[in-house]
C-alpha cells in the first residue's frame, strides 16, 4: 500500500509539472500524427507490391502498428523518464536522495517521472487497433480480451525490465547512455512482426530485447494467433526477467557511492 500511495503521489505531482508545458501537448500531437502517417505510408508501400508478408495481411498489420504506437507512449511517458534520471542520479552521485526515503528503492527510482503528454501516443495507438479490428470483424471472447491485456502487462514488465538491467550497469560502467539510446533503433524494429525477420534478428528481438514479447504477442492476441504456450513462455521470460533485473539493482547498489559516501 505504501508502494501505491507513493506511485499515486509522484503520478499527481508528475501531471502538475506536465501542465506548466500545455504547449508540449501540441508538439506531442504533431509528432503523433508525423510518425503516424509515416507508418500507414510504409504499410501502403508494402501492400502495394504483396497482399501480406510473413502471413499476416493489411489489417492484421495496422493492428501490430496499433500495439506498436500504444508500447511506444507506455514506455516513453513512465518507463524511459525512470530509468534516464536513474542513469543520471548513478552518474552525478544524486541517487542518495531517493535511497534515504523510507520506501522499496526500486518502486521509488521507478515512479519519480511521469511525462503525460506522450499518452497522446497510447490513445492514438488504440484509435489505430480499433480501426484495425473493426476492419477484420473482431470476435470479441473473454480469452482474446483477457490474452491481450495480460500479454502488453507483461510486454510493459518486460520492457521495464530490460531498461532497469541496462540502466543498473551505470554503477560500473559509465557510457551507459549510449547503450541506452540503441533501443530507440532496435525498438522500431517492432513496427512488423518479428516472424519476418531472419532468425538470428528474430531471436535477439524475442529474448535479449524483448520486443517481441512488447508487441508482436499482444498482436498475436488480438489476431487469434496466440497460443497457450507462448502466453506461458511470456509469463515465464517476465518472472526471470523481474527477478533478474531486482537482483542486479540490489547488487548494484551496494557498491554505489554517491554524494554523501
Amino acid at each position: 500500500m505504501q508502494g501505491l500511495r507513493l506511485a499515486y503521489n509522484y503520478l499527481r505531482i508528475g501531471i502538475m509539472n506536465e501542465f506548466q508545458y500545455r504547449a508540449n501537448l501540441y508538439i506531442q500531437i504533431l509528432q503523433t500524427f508525423i510518425a503516424l502517417g509515416t507508418g500507414l505510408i510504409g504499410l501502403n508501400l508494402v501492400f502495394s507490391q504483396t497482399s501480406e508478408l510473413g502471413g499476416w495481411d493489411r489489417t492484421e498489420l495496422l493492428a501490430v502498428m496499433g500495439v506498436f504506437i500504444t508500447m511506444g507512449g507506455i514506455i516513453r511517458a513512465a518507463i524511459q523518464p525512470n530509468m534516464e534520471r536513474l542513469m543520471e542520479d548513478i552518474r552525478d552521485g544524486l541517487l542518495d536522495f531517493a535511497l534515504t526515503k523510507p520506501a522499496d528503492a526500486q518502486i521509488l527510482i521507478s515512479v519519480r517521472e511521469f511525462r503525460l503528454w506522450q499518452l497522446v501516443d497510447v490513445i492514438t495507438g488504440m484509435i489505430v487497433l480499433g480501426v484495425a479490428l473493426s476492419q477484420m470483424n473482431w470476435m470479441i471472447t473473454v480469452w482474446s480480451v483477457l490474452a491481450f491485456f495480460s500479454a502488453l502487462m507483461m510486454g510493459a514488465v518486460m520492457i521495464y525490465c530490460f531498461w532497469l538491467i541496462v540502466t543498473s550497469t551505470a554503477f560500473w560502467f559509465v557510457r551507459v547512455h549510449e547503450i541506452a539510446n540503441l533501443f530507440e533503433g532496435l525498438y522500431a524494429a517492432g513496427r512488423w512482426p518479428v516472424g519476418i525477420y531472419p532468425t538470428w534478428l528474430r531471436i535477439a528481438l524475442t529474448f535479449i530485447i524483448p520486443v517481441a514479447f512488447a508487441v508482436t504477442v499482444p498482436a498475436e492476441a488480438l489476431t487469434g494467433r496466440l497460443s497457450l504456450q507462448t502466453w506461458l513462455g511470456a509469463l515465464t521470460l517476465t518472472i526471470v526477467l523481474f527477478i533478474a533485473s531486482r537482483t542486479l539493482l540490489k547488487f548494484g547498489l551496494r557498491s554505489y557511492s554517491g554524494a554523501s559516501a
